[in-house]
């Protein structure tokens, strides 16, 4: 297969749109469709399911999606090695964001890290918390960007942000003309959200805070936040999302309401193993630890 194409296609798997991965990628609208047709034809399968607000990946897309991730990581440190071994002196950082999190902070760490170590290269994936931490215990990561709590995964974990956890309803649904709502409102509401493997911590918090006396009553499950708000613009039901990817996302016909006191919240944590840091990854702990808030070492979870 061309690597070429992988890469394409991991892109349009993380953003599920081609505008905006034709926009990472620099590349025109079309020649992005182009290149994705034609890894369909070498794959014999139909990748993605393409609708008029954007698409999602078929069961071969998201095979193909997590076995690209992993081999071009592969080609990466490959090539790392290769640089190293001809007498190349750029030390790499392996990292992985989450999904839920794009922008924001994480921006900001990265921008700040590439300042201040432009020696270092940064080898960026995304993927969920559950694959992150895979990846890290099975050493092809350096860092991890997760969504905590973790249980017993033996990583220890630096504080990165905190941020409200909001509801997005439908436009028309009458909870849409409510300042805040409470949690007897959306007790029995229809809630979307996405597969609980993907970060069982995280979708254990979001149930014990917003529905603490029975759990969700989960009717459609989505691969992601933009999926998640765009069912819920079709009606479908209503869904938790944390407020700094939703008012990014910005999906029309989706509100998003505050919930009464106490109020929902939802961290985020980047996770490493205890074992003794690489200096490149020491430079990027010594930046987490200098934001404002709490920021030690939790210790291993």
């Amino acid at each position: 297969m061309d690597l070429r194409r992988l890469r394409y296609f991991l892109v349009l798997a993380e953003e599920l749109n081609f505008t905006r991965a034709a926009h990472r990628l620099h590349i025109a609208q079309p020649a992005l469709s182009q290149q994705i047709k034609a890894l369909e034809r070498d794959i014999g399968a139909p990748l993605l399911e393409r609708n008029s607000r954007g698409c999602r990946l078929t069961a071969v897309g998201e095979v193909v999606a997590r076995e690209a991730g992993e081999l071009l990581a592969h080609v990466a440190a490959s090539q790392e090695r290769i640089r190293a071994a001809v007498g190349g002196r750029r030390r790499q950082l392996r990292l992985a964001l989450t999904r839920s999190a794009r922008g924001g902070p994480v921006d900001a760490l990265l921008t700040a890290f590439r300042a201040r170590h432009p020696d270092v290269d940064l080898v960026v994936r995304t993927g969920w918390t559950s694959h992150n931490i895979t990846e890290l215990l099975a050493g092809r990561l350096d860092a991890a960007f997760v969504r905590p709590p973790l249980d017993g995964e033996g990583l220890e974990c630096r504080h990165i942000a905190r941020e409200e956890l909001l509801v997005a309803v439908p436009a028309e649904h009458p909870l849409a003309r409510e300042r805040r709502i409470t949690r007897g409102r959306i007790a029995a509401e229809p809630v979307i959200l996405w597969p609980r493997e993907n970060a069982p911590g995280m979708h254990d918090l979001i149930s014990r805070q917003l529905w603490p006396d029975r759990g969700p009553r989960i009717v459609r499950e989505e691969p992601d936040d933009e999926q998640l708000l765009l069912s819920v613009a079709a009606g479908v039901g209503i869904a938790p999302v944390p407020e700094g990817r939703a008012r990014a996302l910005r999906i029309p016909g989706v509100r998003l309401k505050h919930v009464t006191a106490p109020m929902p919240t939802v961290d985020l944590a980047l996770a490493h193993r205890p074992a003794g840091a690489a200096p490149a990854l020491q430079g990027l702990l010594g930046l987490v630890d200098a934001l404002p808030g709490p920021s030690t070492t939790d210790g291993p979870t």
